[in-house]
């Protein structure tokens, strides 16, 4: 992903040869745990930087995929910059101007970083800021740092939780939290709901001959938009083996209600650390196929399909909030991969505002024998989920958010642990026709 590419190298995007910056902290500086971490990340994002850079064998080095497609895909949003910096601070639409600074930074401008912190101190939407200290601490190097610095005293607590964690992430590759206390509501199916954050690239293949390849950099409040805002909802006694992700999208369904979308996760967890967990989770679950390429559009036909996907990474524990004797997760990030089909007729001409609409693009499987032609979308990226205080009552709230899930990711639209409809984990769209 080309936002997390930059400062990473000595060439930026233009081809000039920058230097490195002075180092923000010295490694003979951190403790042991510290220090592991910090070398087992750069192992693990060898893959993402110029393999020029890197010496070893190049099946590590230059077998990522997405890496590939970034060096030649095309940009589906076809604004300017100059557009991209208006859009950024004075589109009317929150998840817009999110869109525009993230497609700003992607671009890798000069002046990134200073449209990024105009963001941060001016707009009104606390989402729209905190996603920007997220691309802040992507775009990374010591100008990161200093800028994120800025935002450490913020009035607003989860502003500055979210700078004090990126900080040192880019320092040491650990998260640090502040000292509010928690707060944990009983009776609810999930022990967590961790509202994520998640960006991606969405590289589409724009003709049979492999060729030719669009890519479209969507920021967290666009990819909710079009996909769902998603909650990991783990427990604490299953966490390590199943997780439930729990998708809703709004604007989708004529009567107001949230289109539901759930996937249940299954895989391995690493626990040698006892304040963290490695996980590598799949799904597979049946889905309606809609070859409109928009949720709950059946005009061109559907199918039914199992539909895969991949999210691996990290979960940080915090010992001081407690759940049925164990720590809960305060903070989760990683990657994740699966695949999409994109009507590019449904897109061609239109306006990233008619673009970025509910729905407005369905997740695939290459393995179904009607599916599989179909599919010309990979899709990936990273997500972060931390818990906030959502009520201002200055203590943060670990599973208060409304997920429509059981357990075992059937809907459950009134959130009474049974399911609407055993085995259904997708609205159905049959019953929401006229």
């Amino acid at each position: 992903m080309a936002i997390d590419l930059c400062n990473k190298s000595p060439v930026s995007a233009d081809g000039e040869v920058r230097t490195w910056p002075q180092e923000t902290a010295l490694l003979e500086d951190l403790g042991t745990e510290q220090r592991d971490a910090l070398n087992f990340a750069y192992r693990t994002t060898l893959s993402n930087v110029d393999p020029r850079l890197v010496a070893g064998d190049p099946a590590a080095w230059a077998s990522d995929f997405g890496y590939a497609l970034n060096r030649v895909a095309i940009r589906l949003d076809n604004r300017t910059n100059d557009e991209l910096r208006h859009d950024a601070l004075h589109h009317a639409d929150p998840a817009m101007r999110e869109q525009a600074m993230y497609e700003y930074a992607d671009r890798d401008q000069a002046d990134a970083f200073e449209l990024l912190e105009q963001v941060v101190r001016h707009d009104t939407n606390r989402e729209v800021r905190w996603d920007a200290l997220w691309a802040i601490e992507k775009l990374g190097g010591a100008q990161a740092i200093s800028t994120l610095q800025k935002f450490l005293r913020d009035a607003d607590p989860e502003i500055a939780e979210w700078s004090k964690l990126f900080i040192s992430e880019l320092q040491s590759g650990d998260p640090s939290f502040d000292g509010r206390d928690a707060l944990y509501t009983p009776g609810r199916t999930f022990d967590e709901t961790i509202y994520l954050l998640i960006h991606c690239d969405l590289y589409v293949r724009l003709d049979e001959s492999n060729t030719h390849w669009g890519k479209i950099s969507l920021a967290p409040q666009g990819l909710a938009r079009i996909y769902g805002q998603a909650h990991a909802c783990p427990n604490v006694q299953t966490r390590e083996r199943q997780l439930v992700i729990a998708k809703t999208i709004s604007g989708l369904h004529a009567d107001g209600s949230p289109h539901c979308d759930n996937y249940l996760f299954r895989g391995f967890t690493d626990r040698t650390r006892r304040d963290r967990g490695n996980f590598f989770f799949e799904s597979l679950v049946p889905r309606t196929f809609f070859k409109s390429g928009r949720a709950d559009d059946p005009s061109e036909g559907v199918r039914k399909a199992n539909i895969g996907f991949a999210r691996y990474g990290t979960w940080h524990l915090e010992p001081k909030f407690q759940i049925r004797e164990e720590a809960a997760i305060r903070y989760v990030r990683g990657r994740f991969q699966g695949w999409g089909y994109v009507n590019l007729a449904r897109i061609a001409g239109r306006s990233i505002e008619q673009v970025l609409t509910p729905g407005n693009g369905v997740l695939s499987t290459l393995h179904d024998p009607e599916v599989g032609p179909m599919t010309n979308a990979f899709i990936l990226g990273t997500f972060k989920g931390k818990l906030n205080d959502w009520d201002g009552d200055g203590r943060i709230d670990m599973n208060s958010r409304d997920v429509y899930s059981t357990v075992d990711g059937e809907i459950d639209s009134d959130q009474d642990g049974v399911a609407d409809e055993p085995g259904l984990t997708c609205c159905d769209h049959t019953t929401l026709m006229p």
